[in-house]
């Protein structure tokens, strides 16, 4: 790929992105939401300009997947899937610079909501692919095994209507032996020699309603009263102040080896029995949260609904939701015990009722498509080392991986993009990506197809 095609290449990743950001496909968690349709049909129109047929599936109305497939020459050979998104979570225009879903591009950067999460990946995703697809049209790409495209919905609220719809009910559309998602290619360590993250597990996803009951009542006569609103506050307080303790893994060894850190603070990152004081004392709130999530099972209490309130009216039921992330190696009961234990006396008289249920889940990295990888970021980069990672949100690589497959969250982004501005941009304010990273991912895309898939 010469400057001229890459730059044409870019060119065309840049204006997709910003079509996919004002089509502005919110997903607030509910069925009706996401209208996912919207980017589907534009990615639709984009794959079927290469000639590449696409198919539709659409369990709910509006959440439209789509899948093309530029088929190999051997049934037998591995197959790749390039898996992005389409949906993008809420925002508060308030708290932005720009229009959240201008799709503005300003010095250089897109700016919208799902500029990083994770419409750049799925825009640089369908530019090489129709590249790719016009290639073996034209006898210049001659892939063995299948590569498939996969533009999917409902990603941001836990792939009901998308990605586990798929794999419960179209498995033969959308499987792929060896997949590529979100969300790697963050630089870190000395610049002679970065490390490049490739996230290769993630955390379970063990979310929870927890149900508070009390007594209604007049709000004149509060004494000696059942206020299950009060109730509810000391189990959000109890959750909010609950460490678990720290649990390391090989991965998190491997992480700090290579964030490039001073001896001491490699030291206390490394030493169970110090971690969580040194990340109390941490300077930068958003690097110490990140950090925290990588050693420990987390507690956060994110939504409460106590029906139909009035300011005179002593509540009886109030629903507090709780997002927890678990640690690989942990089950249902872990969960049930730490929140035992984070809530105490409180723990009778709260009713719990599992809302998703998914266990940490890792892919191994000797594997061809790791390798496919490295050489692939070595193009740009050739001192660059790919280094594996933990995911502490989800994606839909989970579910890839309970199909058997491999799966790693990827991209190549600029090394001068700073990672915990680049991670305070994920559900934040002023989310936007550089079109220097954006270049960088759809090449890498191209010359990881070629790599693996002709080999």
């Amino acid at each position: 790929m010469d400057e001229r095609e890459l730059g044409d290449l870019t060119g065309e990743t840049v204006d997709l992105l910003q079509t996919l950001i004002r089509n502005a496909c919110v997903n607030d968690g509910t069925p009706e939401s996401g209208e996912e349709v919207r980017n589907a049909d534009v990615l639709q129109t984009l794959i079927e300009g290469a000639g590449v047929e696409v198919e539709r599936f659409e369990p709910t109305p509006g959440r439209v997947s789509i899948v093309g497939r530029i088929q190999g020459s051997d049934p037998g050979a591995k197959s790749l899937c390039l898996m992005g998104h389409t949906d993008v979570v809420p925002v508060n225009a308030d708290g932005w610079d720009r229009d959240p879903f201008g799709g503005e591009l300003i010095d250089g950067e897109v700016w919208g909501r799902g500029a990083v999460d994770m419409l750049n990946l799925t825009s640089s995703m369908a530019v090489a692919f129709r590249r790719l697809a016009r290639d073996a049209a034209a006898g210049r790409f001659k892939p063995k095994g299948d590569l498939i495209y996969f533009g999917v919905a409902d990603e941001e609220a836990g792939s009901v209507h998308g990605a586990r719809w798929m794999a419960d009910h179209q498995r033969d559309a959308m499987y792929a032996d060896y997949v590529l998602t979100e969300n790697g290619g963050i630089h870190s360590g000395p610049a002679d020699a970065p490390h490049v993250g490739i996230n290769v597990a993630e955390k379970g996803v063990a979310w929870r309603r927890l149900t508070v009951r009390g007594t209604p009542g007049h709000g004149s006569r509060p004494f000696r009263g059942d206020n299950a609103l009060v109730k509810a506050a000391g189990v959000v307080q109890r959750l909010a102040d609950y460490r678990a303790k720290p649990k390391f893994t090989e991965l998190w060894r491997e992480r700090v080896m290579t964030l490039n850190l001073p001896p001491d603070w490699e030291r206390s990152l490394l030493d169970e029995a110090a971690i969580d004081e040194f990340l109390d004392e941490m300077p930068g709130p958003a690097v110490a949260s990140y950090l925290h999530a990588c050693t420990h099972t987390t507690f956060s209490p994110n939504l409460v609904d106590g029906g139909v309130m009035k300011t005179n009216t002593v509540p009886d039921t109030v629903v507090v939701e709780v997002d927890i992330r678990t640690l690989p190696g942990e089950d249902e009961a872990d969960v049930a015990a730490h929140l035992r234990s984070a809530l105490g006396d409180l723990a009778d008289h709260v009713e719990v009722e599992p809302l998703m249920n998914d266990a940490a889940s890792i892919s191994r990295t000797d594997t061809p498509l790791w390798d496919s990888l490295q050489r692939a970021v070595n193009i740009p980069f050739p001192t660059a080392r790919l280094t594996p990672q933990l995911v502490v949100g989800f994606t839909d690589s989970r579910i890839y991986r309970e199909l058997g497959a491999v799966s790693y969250g990827a991209g190549l982004f600029s090394p001068t993009l700073d990672a915990s501005e680049f991670g305070s941009r994920f559900h934040g304010n002023n989310e936007r990506i550089d079109v220097e990273s954006l270049a960088l991912t759809t090449r890498l895309w191209d010359h990881v197809a070629r790599d693996l898939l002709e080999r």
